[in-house]
């Protein structure tokens, strides 16, 4: 049902009413003039057509945004994603470690070497490479003298399995005298401790034969050379990552 204001209400039944006897006058044989008969028919129509019905009345103002509600429940967890693409191989821990440079290296080392030759080989050192990709380091530690009458030239190398080095040059130290004593048993007689050092390149992984050599310079004669006199000489030998 549908509310209706009071004096409306009563109004209405009113009119409802008066047709009601109007009609049961007409029913009752009643004489009426037709165009009242006519009207009459028309307003039963719309009693029984609107009869228990009310008439929609204007659109209301439109009402405001309610609160904002509460937040919902979390929802179930989903299901587990599918496994991901294979990935490449890595590298094993162990080949990281056998392929770290590793130290590599020797002494050789004489007490006394007096050596007196002014040409030739004086002492050696035989040493493993492991790599055919590194370096030699070599160093010769001792006294060398020369002395002469004249200008004169002494020269001190390495070699490696008997030829010099050559990557990238020779290893090798000189002395050199302008004036020399008047004779060669003269009292200048200078021993002083030198070295001969150097890296090589190029030279096969496996046993290699390192020595040191007494020779002439290029266009000057030799003197009288002596080497590791009175003391303590060595040649140390240490392979170098390149």
């Amino acid at each position: 049902m549908c509310s209706q204001h009071p004096a409306t209400s009563s109004q209405q039944l009113l009119g409802l009413l008066v047709l009601g006897l109007q009609l049961l006058a007409l029913s009752s044989g009643s004489e009426l003039p037709k165009g009242k008969q006519k009207a009459l028919l028309r307003q039963r129509e719309v009693v029984d057509l609107y009869n228990g019905m009310c008439l929609q009345g204007p659109a209301g103002v439109p009402g405001r945004d309610g609160n904002p509600g509460a937040n919902g429940i979390p929802g179930t967890p989903g299901i587990p994603g599918r496994d991901g693409f294979k990935g490449e191989k890595g590298e094993c821990l162990r080949e990281s470690f056998e392929e770290s440079w590793t130290p590599n290296y020797k002494q050789c080392s004489w007490s006394a070497l007096n050596y007196g030759i002014d040409l030739g080989k004086i002492a050696e050192c035989t040493f493993t490479k492991m790599r055919s990709n590194s370096a030699l380091r070599v160093l010769f530690s001792g006294s060398l003298r020369l002395k002469c009458r004249n200008a004169c030239c002494q020269r001190w190398y390495f070699t490696f399995n008997g030829a010099e080095c050559s990557g990238p040059l020779p290893i090798e130290a000189i002395i050199y005298l302008d004036q020399g004593s008047p004779e060669l048993n003269s009292t200048i007689n200078i021993h002083r401790t030198s070295s001969v050092e150097g890296l090589c390149e190029g030279i096969g992984a496996g046993l290699v034969d390192i020595a040191i050599w007494v020779g002439t310079c290029s266009d000057y004669p030799k003197g009288d050379a002596s080497t590791g006199w009175n003391s303590v000489s060595r040649i140390i030998i240490e392979e170098l990552p390149k």
